[in-house]
């Protein structure tokens, strides 16, 4: 029987499969119709494989049944999409993701896959993805939003030197710090938890400190989907990156 982590990496590197053959030749493409094309294949997907299994996605209406279930898979089947559908003359924006999580009932997250289709990559939780050697030196590299920094991370700069590296979808920054792009990624202004479960549960499995921004734990399947916020970094990086935020936090 395919293993759970095994399944992520298949259902993510599906739904990116679907995403990619609606980019037509004539540079048109729906984000809705990948949205919902990726959506029904996630579902149906489920169905077969995990029949028993709840699920939270982005595109599907919330079933409150969840909240009693054991286990429940998380999924954005499409994290960015309006960086999927983006493109400068003949060349698409790459920095979209797919996400598939699984959520189980006195662990947490379990398993997880976060695909970078127009990337041909996929990052999952077992095997755990190899950590860079840590670099030395230099400012601290953030991964923000290329056209929406956020207020917050403009604000660290005053306490710690920083550089601010833009990019797409919540995956692509939270696998750029799994693959050593940047140091961290840092996000205050609320989330669902699509957004975040696939990426966190590849990164603490890579051996990344993952939590809210003042420390405390991430949850999931909760009644209420919205997280408001996120930190996740280097372990090396996580002392002073918390203790900044506190005192940005304590100073406003």
């Amino acid at each position: 029987m395919t293993s759970d982590a095994e399944l992520a990496v298949a259902l993510a590197q599906g739904a990116g499969a679907v995403l990619l053959g609606l980019r037509r030749p004539d540079g048109a493409v729906s984000g809705a119709d990948g949205d919902r094309l990726a959506n029904e294949y996630l579902l149906a997907e489920l169905a077969t494989h995990r029949p028993g299994d709840a699920v939270l996605s982005e595109e599907a209406k919330d079933d409150p049944s969840r909240l009693g279930a054991d286990r429940v898979w998380i999924v954005d089947p499409l994290d960015g999409t309006r960086e999927y559908a983006e493109r400068t003359g003949e060349t698409w924006r790459t920095d979209f993701a797919v996400h598939v999580a699984l959520w189980q009932r006195d662990t947490g997250l379990v398993a997880g896959a976060v695909a970078l289709p127009a990337r041909q990559r996929v990052f999952g939780t077992d095997p755990a993805e190899p950590l860079p050697p840590l670099r030395r030196g230099g400012p601290l590299r953030l991964a923000v939003s290329r056209s929406r920094p956020p207020v917050l991370v403009q604000r660290l700069g005053e306490l710690l030197p920083v550089e601010l590296v833009g990019m797409g979808s919540a995956g692509v920054k939270t696998m750029a710090v799994v693959t050593g792009e940047v140091d961290a990624y840092l996000h205050g202004g609320g989330q669902f938890e699509w957004d975040s479960a696939a990426p966190v549960a590849v990164a603490a499995a890579a051996g990344l400190h993952t939590s809210r921004l003042d420390g405390s734990p991430l949850c999931y399947n909760r009644p209420d989907p919205w997280l408001p916020d996120l930190m996740v970094c280097r372990t090396e990086h996580a002392p002073r990156l918390l203790a900044a935020v506190a005192q940005l936090e304590g100073g406003s």
